[in-house]
Protein backbone atom coordinates (compact mmCIF):
# COMPACT_ATOMS: atom_id res chain seq x y z
CA UNK A 1 0.00 0.00 0.00
CA UNK A 2 1.42 3.37 -1.01
CA UNK A 3 2.12 6.02 1.61
CA UNK A 4 -0.25 8.47 -0.05
CA UNK A 5 -3.11 5.97 0.05
CA UNK A 6 -2.58 5.28 3.74
CA UNK A 7 -2.42 8.98 4.59
CA UNK A 8 -5.70 9.64 2.78
CA UNK A 9 -7.42 7.48 5.42
CA UNK A 10 -5.80 9.16 8.44
CA UNK A 11 -7.52 11.49 10.90
CA UNK A 12 -4.32 13.29 11.95
CA UNK A 13 -4.97 13.53 15.67
CA UNK A 14 -3.86 15.57 18.65
CA UNK A 15 -6.14 15.51 21.68
CA UNK A 16 -3.81 15.91 24.66
CA UNK A 17 -5.25 18.24 27.30
CA UNK A 18 -2.05 20.32 27.38
CA UNK A 19 -1.85 20.89 23.63
CA UNK A 20 -0.91 24.45 22.69
CA UNK A 21 -1.59 26.39 19.50
CA UNK A 22 1.91 25.88 18.02
CA UNK A 23 1.37 22.11 18.15
CA UNK A 24 -2.09 22.43 16.61
CA UNK A 25 -0.76 24.70 13.89
CA UNK A 26 1.95 22.18 13.04
CA UNK A 27 -0.61 19.37 12.95
CA UNK A 28 -2.73 21.35 10.49
CA UNK A 29 0.21 22.21 8.27
CA UNK A 30 1.18 18.53 8.14
CA UNK A 31 -2.39 17.51 7.32
CA UNK A 32 -2.50 19.89 4.38
CA UNK A 33 0.97 18.95 3.17
CA UNK A 34 0.35 15.20 3.27
CA UNK A 35 -3.37 15.22 2.38
CA UNK A 36 -4.71 13.38 5.41
CA UNK A 37 -8.46 12.84 5.62
CA UNK A 38 -8.80 15.37 8.45
CA UNK A 39 -7.29 16.76 11.60
CA UNK A 40 -8.95 15.56 14.81
CA UNK A 41 -8.60 18.23 17.49
CA UNK A 42 -10.16 19.55 20.71
CA UNK A 43 -13.39 21.55 20.20
CA UNK A 44 -11.79 24.69 21.62
CA UNK A 45 -9.49 24.91 18.60
CA UNK A 46 -12.03 24.36 15.81
CA UNK A 47 -12.91 28.00 15.19
CA UNK A 48 -9.30 29.16 15.22
CA UNK A 49 -8.28 26.39 12.84
CA UNK A 50 -11.10 27.27 10.46
CA UNK A 51 -9.94 30.88 10.41
CA UNK A 52 -6.29 30.02 9.77
CA UNK A 53 -6.73 26.92 7.57
CA UNK A 54 -9.96 27.44 5.61
CA UNK A 55 -9.35 24.50 3.25
CA UNK A 56 -8.79 21.95 6.03
CA UNK A 57 -11.30 19.24 6.94
CA UNK A 58 -11.72 19.52 10.71
CA UNK A 59 -12.90 16.70 12.95
CA UNK A 60 -13.57 17.27 16.63
CA UNK A 61 -14.72 15.24 19.61
CA UNK A 62 -17.96 15.43 21.60
CA UNK A 63 -18.60 14.04 25.10
CA UNK A 64 -14.90 13.28 25.15
CA UNK A 65 -13.33 11.19 26.55
CA UNK A 66 -15.73 9.63 29.09
CA UNK A 67 -19.06 9.97 27.30
CA UNK A 68 -21.27 10.46 30.33
CA UNK A 69 -22.39 13.99 29.51
CA UNK A 70 -26.15 14.31 29.09
CA UNK A 71 -27.56 14.07 25.59
CA UNK A 72 -28.54 17.75 25.68
CA UNK A 73 -24.94 18.72 26.40
CA UNK A 74 -23.61 16.53 23.58
CA UNK A 75 -26.11 18.00 21.15
CA UNK A 76 -25.13 21.53 22.20
CA UNK A 77 -21.43 20.68 21.85
CA UNK A 78 -22.01 19.24 18.39
CA UNK A 79 -24.02 22.21 17.19
CA UNK A 80 -21.37 24.63 18.41
CA UNK A 81 -18.61 22.58 16.76
CA UNK A 82 -20.41 22.72 13.43
CA UNK A 83 -21.00 26.47 13.80
CA UNK A 84 -17.28 26.89 14.48
CA UNK A 85 -16.39 25.01 11.30
CA UNK A 86 -16.14 21.28 12.05
CA UNK A 87 -17.02 18.97 9.18
CA UNK A 88 -16.85 15.78 11.23
CA UNK A 89 -17.96 14.88 14.76
CA UNK A 90 -16.60 11.98 16.83
CA UNK A 91 -18.97 11.46 19.77
CA UNK A 92 -18.48 9.15 22.76
CA UNK A 93 -21.44 7.01 23.82
CA UNK A 94 -22.61 6.79 27.42
CA UNK A 95 -21.02 3.62 28.74
CA UNK A 96 -23.30 3.70 31.78
CA UNK A 97 -26.30 3.26 29.47
CA UNK A 98 -24.55 0.29 27.90
CA UNK A 99 -23.82 -1.34 31.25
CA UNK A 100 -27.48 -0.81 32.18
CA UNK A 101 -28.50 -2.57 28.99
CA UNK A 102 -30.30 0.53 27.73
CA UNK A 103 -29.32 0.33 24.08
CA UNK A 104 -32.47 2.19 23.04
CA UNK A 105 -31.21 5.21 24.96
CA UNK A 106 -27.84 4.98 23.21
CA UNK A 107 -29.59 4.80 19.84
CA UNK A 108 -31.76 7.80 20.65
CA UNK A 109 -28.74 9.86 21.68
CA UNK A 110 -26.91 9.03 18.46
CA UNK A 111 -30.01 9.90 16.47
CA UNK A 112 -30.32 13.29 18.20
CA UNK A 113 -26.70 14.22 17.51
CA UNK A 114 -27.14 12.99 13.93
CA UNK A 115 -30.14 15.31 13.49
CA UNK A 116 -28.33 18.26 15.07
CA UNK A 117 -25.35 18.18 12.70
CA UNK A 118 -27.30 17.59 9.48
CA UNK A 119 -25.06 16.22 6.73
CA UNK A 120 -21.76 16.41 8.61
CA UNK A 121 -19.98 13.11 9.18
CA UNK A 122 -20.81 11.45 12.50
CA UNK A 123 -18.50 8.87 14.06
CA UNK A 124 -19.55 7.08 17.24
CA UNK A 125 -16.85 6.02 19.71
CA UNK A 126 -17.89 2.93 21.68
CA UNK A 127 -14.66 2.41 23.71
CA UNK A 128 -14.28 -1.33 23.10
CA UNK A 129 -11.81 -1.91 25.96
CA UNK A 130 -14.65 -1.68 28.51
CA UNK A 131 -17.18 -3.86 26.67
CA UNK A 132 -18.22 -7.47 26.41
CA UNK A 133 -18.72 -9.03 23.00
CA UNK A 134 -22.49 -8.87 23.48
CA UNK A 135 -22.26 -5.16 24.30
CA UNK A 136 -20.15 -4.50 21.24
CA UNK A 137 -22.68 -6.31 19.10
CA UNK A 138 -25.53 -4.31 20.64
CA UNK A 139 -23.68 -1.09 19.95
CA UNK A 140 -23.13 -2.05 16.31
CA UNK A 141 -26.92 -2.19 16.08
CA UNK A 142 -27.35 1.13 17.91
CA UNK A 143 -24.81 2.91 15.72
CA UNK A 144 -26.54 1.58 12.62
CA UNK A 145 -30.06 2.43 13.81
CA UNK A 146 -28.95 5.88 14.99
CA UNK A 147 -27.85 6.84 11.50
CA UNK A 148 -24.14 7.34 12.19
CA UNK A 149 -21.61 7.23 9.39
CA UNK A 150 -18.91 5.40 11.34
CA UNK A 151 -18.38 3.18 14.35
CA UNK A 152 -15.08 3.96 16.08
CA UNK A 153 -13.21 1.64 18.41
CA UNK A 154 -11.68 3.90 21.02
CA UNK A 155 -10.92 7.33 22.42
CA UNK A 156 -7.23 6.56 22.83
CA UNK A 157 -7.63 7.41 26.53
CA UNK A 158 -9.05 4.08 27.73
CA UNK A 159 -7.22 1.02 29.00
CA UNK A 160 -6.63 -0.29 25.47
CA UNK A 161 -7.07 0.83 21.89
CA UNK A 162 -8.07 -0.74 18.61
CA UNK A 163 -7.90 -4.51 18.20
CA UNK A 164 -8.26 -6.36 14.95
CA UNK A 165 -10.80 -8.81 16.38
CA UNK A 166 -13.12 -5.90 17.12
CA UNK A 167 -12.89 -4.73 13.51
CA UNK A 168 -13.93 -8.21 12.40
CA UNK A 169 -16.83 -8.19 14.87
CA UNK A 170 -17.97 -4.79 13.59
CA UNK A 171 -18.01 -6.05 10.01
CA UNK A 172 -20.36 -8.86 10.99
CA UNK A 173 -22.85 -6.64 12.80
CA UNK A 174 -22.92 -3.09 11.42
CA UNK A 175 -25.26 -2.03 8.65
CA UNK A 176 -24.03 -1.75 5.05
CA UNK A 177 -23.80 2.05 5.15
CA UNK A 178 -21.70 2.22 8.33
CA UNK A 179 -17.92 2.53 8.00
CA UNK A 180 -15.24 1.71 10.57
CA UNK A 181 -12.63 3.89 12.27
CA UNK A 182 -9.85 2.39 14.36
CA UNK A 183 -8.12 4.55 16.97
CA UNK A 184 -5.76 4.13 19.89
CA UNK A 185 -2.53 2.21 19.69
CA UNK A 186 -2.21 2.18 15.90
CA UNK A 187 1.43 3.22 15.79
CA UNK A 188 3.38 1.27 13.14
CA UNK A 189 3.17 0.97 9.38
CA UNK A 190 2.26 -2.67 9.84
CA UNK A 191 -0.63 -1.64 12.11
CA UNK A 192 -1.86 0.89 9.57
CA UNK A 193 -1.82 -1.59 6.71
CA UNK A 194 -3.40 -4.30 8.84
CA UNK A 195 -6.37 -2.20 9.94
CA UNK A 196 -6.94 -0.74 6.49
CA UNK A 197 -6.66 -4.21 4.97
CA UNK A 198 -9.34 -5.46 7.36
CA UNK A 199 -11.74 -2.82 6.08
CA UNK A 200 -11.24 0.29 8.20
CA UNK A 201 -11.99 3.45 6.24
CA UNK A 202 -10.36 5.78 8.78
CA UNK A 203 -7.61 5.51 11.37
CA UNK A 204 -7.17 8.04 14.14
CA UNK A 205 -3.51 8.42 15.03
CA UNK A 206 -0.75 10.94 15.55
CA UNK A 207 1.89 8.52 14.25
CA UNK A 208 1.13 8.14 10.55
CA UNK A 209 2.72 11.37 9.32
CA UNK A 210 5.86 10.68 11.35
CA UNK A 211 6.06 7.14 9.99
CA UNK A 212 5.29 7.84 6.36
CA UNK A 213 6.17 11.44 5.64
CA UNK A 214 8.87 12.45 8.07
CA UNK A 215 6.71 14.64 10.28
CA UNK A 216 6.94 14.86 14.05
CA UNK A 217 3.42 14.76 15.46
CA UNK A 218 2.99 14.26 19.19
CA UNK A 219 1.47 11.33 21.05
CA UNK A 220 -2.22 10.60 20.60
Amino acid sequence: MKDEEILSHIDHTLLKAVTGWPEIQKLCEEALRYHTASVCVPPSYVKRIREHFPALNICTVIGFPLGYNTTAVKVAEAVRAVEDGAGEIDMVINLGDVKNGDFDKVTTEIRQVRKAINDRILKVIIETCYLTEAEKTGLCESVTAGGADYIKTSTGFGTAGAKIEDIRLFKRHIGPKVKIKAAGGVKTREDLELFLGEGCDRIGTSSAVTLLAGGSAGAY
